[in-house]
């Protein structure tokens, strides 16, 4: 059982890390913990947006939308690969997933079909959104896939956890298709932090 690293130290391993950052209002104390745990955590959850537009993203990922109160993630990736840290805590972003694909990314062993939606992944995984119409055309800049390598591999790091920690959202919960556009085999290869 991994507990959230602080907002400081957050900030301090994305750094360290190399990602390029830019806070955005009070987001270290931004966050549903009201609604609910964060923790323990156990992986990082990778996104896209289906948007277009760097600034009305990260609005919209900082605020929400109806139905969907805001935070939608700690860190929003834009495709100029900056990383805009909008929340800090539990967040709107993974929603109820499998919980075999859970067991697996904390044993760290390959993947299950995710067939089924039992458990609260808000509450276990750092999650990420990327700037993305997400129709498979939408382009995934170097910058903005290096910059996911580059926060997930900082959180990795930090917990001791390989990149099998790292998944996406298609991974866990049936019915989604995010990230789409690249493959999260290619992008655990790239972040390849080991044991």
């Amino acid at each position: 059982m991994a507990t959230p690293m602080s907002a400081s130290r957050f900030l301090e391993r994305l750094r360290a890390e190399g990602a390029t950052l830019v806070e955005v209002g009070d987001w270290e104390h931004h966050n549903r913990n009201h609604v609910g745990p964060w923790g323990p955590v156990h992986g990082v959850m990778i996104h896209h947006t289906v948007t277009k537009g760097s600034a009305h993203t990260v609005e919209l990922c900082r605020n929400g939308y109806e139905g969907l109160p805001g935070p939608l993630c700690l860190g929003v990736i834009t495709k100029d690969g900056r990383v805009h840290l909008v929340g800090y805590g539990r967040a709107n972003h993974a929603g109820l997933g499998d919980d075999d694909v859970l067991r697996a990314v904390i044993a760290e062993t390959a993947l299950p079909p995710d067939n089924e939606a039992n458990t609260d992944g808000n509450r276990h995984f750092y999650g990420f959104e990327c700037e993305n119409l997400g129709d498979g055309v939408d382009p995934w800049p170097e910058a903005q896939l290096d910059a996911i390598e580059r926060v997930s591999a900082a959180v990795c790091r930090h917990h001791g956890w390989t990149e099998r920690s790292v998944i996406g959202h298609l991974e866990w919960q049936p019915g989604k298709v995010d990230p789409r556009g690249f493959t999260m085999a290619a992008m655990r290869a790239r972040i390849g932090v080991g044991a």
